[in-house]
């Protein structure tokens, strides 16, 4: 199945802001937290409705940090890019807490 690009406004279930779409944004720029909505990218057919936890953040290959998610609901783990917009303090926090983990 093709991605299929829908713009769409929202509110961070996790945090509250309000998130101004833009077709590709799937997670919010504040808390980095996204919810399980696609089974394929876009198609927002997901039954599971559930919290993603960023989880972790690398750096990808071109500019920015690519995340990955697990939903807090059925464990699924889903990777996906940063955007320009997204806190780099809460990028780098998450970081953080990855290396923590990884330690103990």
């Amino acid at each position: 199945m093709a991605f299929k690009r829908t713009i769409e406004n929202f509110a961070c279930e996790n945090c509250g802001a309000s998130i101004r779409g833009n077709g590709y944004t799937n997670h919010c720029s504040n808390c980095l937290y996204s919810k399980h909505v696609d089974i394929e990218p876009g198609d927002r057919a997901n039954d599971c409705q559930g919290l993603m936890q960023p989880i972790d953040a690398v750096t990808g290959k071109d500019d920015g940090y690519v995340l990955t998610h697990r939903c807090l609901t059925c464990g699924t783990e889903m990777r996906c890019r940063t955007s320009p917009n997204d806190s780099l303090d809460t990028i780098l926090r998450v970081v953080r807490e990855k290396a923590e983990r990884t330690v103990r």
